[in-house]
């Protein structure tokens, strides 16, 4: 096996081949300490020739402080797999022709991204399949990576590499898109009041009312409303604000008929109802807005970029409006010239998130409670531009009753394998409409 370290340089692994005539060469994650169960590197060799892949990657066991070990499972990769920590495991077996043909596309200028190139790389030559055989054992290490990794500014030059890689990709596979392709909106449609803030609740009694008072005092020069869409709530929710909806003429309360709605079921009611203003201004259940002016600067970007969709930035707090770590998170990763295709790498656009209605009214929400954000984001991003605020304009906070509280890795692994499933169909989308323009 050669240890590889999967954050290198491309000069660290132009050497991978040399000296080598197997048919597959195994890499193994520097520092892993690995132990491989009986005929492991047989089986990944034999479903390579089975399926024809050019890389497989298996599940492996997680040996505890007690000498205990639990099964750790992997997700499949996807066409959208285009995360740069997505998780292979810890050792990996690449036919050796691939790995060749893949190194010659990596660049050698990379400090960080070599590995991220190069597996991106290798997909391009053919299939990488996953084993869900647990095929060896890892003592396991302190190395979670963080959700928040891609915006800390100390790994900035990081990420900067691994964006510079992703577009490559993108460009490979005829899916970047440029941003001059971006069309400017014409806000024309007569909606009722000028913006909407958007709330889906369900058993949120602890904090909706908090919520819903940092929608009500907003100053602006123009007319809004507040939606709250209540999921059919059982804890008391749907009294609060029926108090406050009979109180505040601003608030419209809906009920939805049919039970099991997700969260983007309720965007959906929220959007498609008589009330909707023409912007869709989210405010999630658990949140606040930062300030009374936060409305006013969504509205006034809209019109200043002309764009279908506005993303400010928040901060994040506990329950009581302390900030926690890592405080401010501002996405100054995104630039107007590739934001747009960056996008498909990162897991998140940001908040708080506000849409052109009748835009988002053709496009709709998948209805799912997770990704039905960045679902829609990916969307609307591939044809229009997208407004930034790097200012922080909203509260995200954070305690246990909350949809984000630390997962499990059968959660964990079910978001991501979610997320990826729509960076897939993003792909597609954008590798679709390219052809076309090409044939324009």
């Amino acid at each position: 096996m050669i240890e590889i370290d999967f954050l290198c340089s491309g000069d660290g692994i132009m050497s991978l081949c040399d000296g080598l005539s197997t048919e597959y060469v195994i890499l193994k994650k520097r520092g892993s300490r690995v132990t491989l169960m009986p005929g492991a590197l047989h089986r990944m060799q034999q479903v390579a020739r089975m399926t024809g892949a050019v890389m497989v990657y298996a599940d492996y066991a997680d040996i505890c402080a007690d000498g205990s070990f639990a099964v750790h499972p992997l997700i499949d990769m996807q066409p959208g797999s285009l995360r740069d920590d997505f998780d292979f495991g810890h050792v990996l077996c690449v036919e050796r022709c691939a790995l060749e043909s893949a190194l010659v596309a990596v660049r050698r200028d990379y400090r960080y991204a070599a590995f991220y190139a190069l597996w991106l790389a290798i997909s391009r030559q053919g299939r990488i399949v996953h084993i869900n055989e647990p095929l060896y054992k890892v003592e396991q290490s302190d190395d979670t990576v963080s959700q928040f990794d891609y915006v800390n500014p100390r790994n900035r030059d990081v990420q900067i590499e691994m964006e510079e890689a992703c577009t490559d990709h993108l460009k490979a596979v005829d899916a970047y898109i440029d941003a001059k392709t971006a069309m400017p909106v014409e806000f024309c449609d007569d909606l009722p009041v000028e913006a909407s803030v958007i709330i889906p609740v369900r058993n949120r009694a602890a904090t909706i009312g908090d919520a819903v008072k940092s929608a009500l005092v907003q100053n602006t020069a123009f007319r809004y409303n507040i939606i709250v869409v209540d999921n059919r709530s059982t804890d008391g929710t749907t009294g609060i604000l029926a108090r406050l909806s009979a109180e505040e003429p601003k608030l419209i309360h809906i009920i939805p008929d049919i039970e099991g709605l997700g969260i983007g079921g309720c965007w959906n009611m929220a959007l498609m109802s008589e009330h909707c203003g023409r912007f869709a201004v989210q405010l999630d259940s658990d949140d606040l807005y930062e300030s009374p002016d936060t409305l006013q600067a969504i509205v006034d970007k809209f019109y200043e970029q002309r764009c279908a969709m506005v993303v400010g930035a928040y901060t994040l707090t506990d329950i009581n409006k302390n900030v926690m770590a890592p405080g401010l998170i501002s996405h100054n990763e995104w630039t107007d010239g590739n934001g747009r295709n960056n996008a498909l790498r990162i897991n998140g656009f940001g908040a708080p998130r506000a849409f052109y209605t009748p835009i988002a009214r053709e496009l709709l929400f998948p209805d799912t409670s997770y990704g039905e954000d960045y679902a829609m984001a990916l969307a609307v991003s591939r044809n229009y531009k997208v407004g930034r605020i790097y200012e922080s304009l909203y509260l995200c906070r954070r305690w246990e009753g909350n949809s984000d509280a630390s997962l499990s890795l059968e959660a964990l692994n079910r978001n991501n394998f979610y997320k990826d499933r729509i960076r897939s169909w993003e792909l597609s989308a954008r590798i679709d409409l390219n052809r076309t323009r090409n044939e324009e």
